[in-house]
């Protein structure tokens, strides 16, 4: 009961704040819940889903809680998935060094199985939804299962308010900065002391999209990181880089372009261009699955407001080429 309830009674108290019209008594090993009938279905549900999860030995967070909760009123309203919030919460990706990467949410869930699937997926969400990491894990995945005999990550250095000449020391030192979250990643998912000797015999290659022109990646697992900031040129360009038995992942956030002087965003077009090819897919995700601190989802839809309201009260062009107020 106490895994079930949570220290202190904290997924309890969740599990109450969600559903406040009913009564939730906990006496001995049973749980009970008085209230409307549909209310009282969901919060039955709810503890079989947790019960499922933890017999796998995986422990149940407030935030599982909640979105389990999600998960479920969603698939009451007949809007809902077809997957129930055991088998989103306990699919393993990988584990390293005493944890485990999974998905946190359904959409994550879809965005992994995408990756399972198809030869090119695009995970594209605001920040903090798990794209790059979730297709960092599955690369490392891919290479521990012998699927490919390489990893090659890569992501345009483009400056986000600082200048590439104005950093200390060789185009390789100016350059790793914007490298650096990638290498974070690795640290996490592999045991440091062997990221040096697989960067050197070349079964890990971290380097800026430029240096992939004119190359053919085979039996490789590829992820181009922050492809926002890719021209429509250097999108097509890294897109054809496939070779056989090789697999694409590209992340970024189209709210997040940090291209000079107005320029199209790569990711932006390939959307229209792309949509619909066979073993090519789109994974969105939202606010609603970012797994980080619970604010910064709430961040990212204010802006999303914010964008919309400014988009509204742009003037509009009058037939003679002025603008209208």
């Amino acid at each position: 009961m106490v895994a079930v309830l949570g220290p202190g009674d904290a997924l309890l108290r969740v599990i109450e704040k969600a559903f406040p019209k009913a009564d939730i008594h906990v006496r001995d090993n049973q749980v009970s819940a008085i209230g409307e009938a549909a209310e009282v279905r969901l919060i039955q549900r709810l503890f079989d889903e947790m019960m499922l999860v933890l017999r796998t030995g995986q422990p149940m967070t407030e935030d599982a809680v909640e979105r389990s909760i999600a998960m479920l009123r969603a698939s009451d309203n007949g809007n809902g998935p077809q997957e129930t919030p055991a088998e989103v919460l306990t699919q393993n990706i990988l584990s390293s060094r005493g944890r485990t990467i999974r998905p946190k949410t359904l959409n994550q869930k879809r965005y992994v199985d995408a990756i399972d699937k198809h030869t090119i997926v695009f995970g594209i969400g605001p920040a903090g939804t798990g794209k790059t990491y979730l297709a960092m894990a599955k690369a490392v995945q891919a290479l521990q299962s012998k699927q490919v005999s390489r990893i090659i990550l890569t992501r345009p250095a483009v400056e986000a308010g600082e200048r590439l000449g104005f950093l200390p020391g060789t185009l390789f030192d100016k350059i790793d900065p914007y490298l650096r979250p990638l290498y974070d990643a690795l640290h996490d998912m592999l045991d440091p002391d062997s990221i040096p000797r697989l960067m050197a015999n070349g079964t890990i290659e971290v380097a800026p999209l430029a240096y992939m022109r004119g190359r053919t990646l085979n039996d490789a697992f590829v992820v181009l990181d922050e492809a926002q900031n890719t021209s429509p040129e250097q999108m097509k360009m890294f897109l054809t880089r496939l070779g056989f038995d090789s697999k694409i992942v590209v992340t970024g956030d189209i709210t997040q372009v940090d291209l000079p002087g107005g320029n199209r965003s790569g990711l932006r077009q390939v959307q229209s261009i792309l949509e619909g090819v066979p073993d090519i897919h789109f994974s969105r995700l939202t606010s609603e699955d970012v797994v980080r601190h619970r604010l910064v989802g709430r961040i990212v839809d204010a802006y999303e407001k914010y964008d919309d309201s400014q988009a509204d009260r742009e003037p509009r062009p009058a037939r003679n080429g002025t603008q209208r107020k």
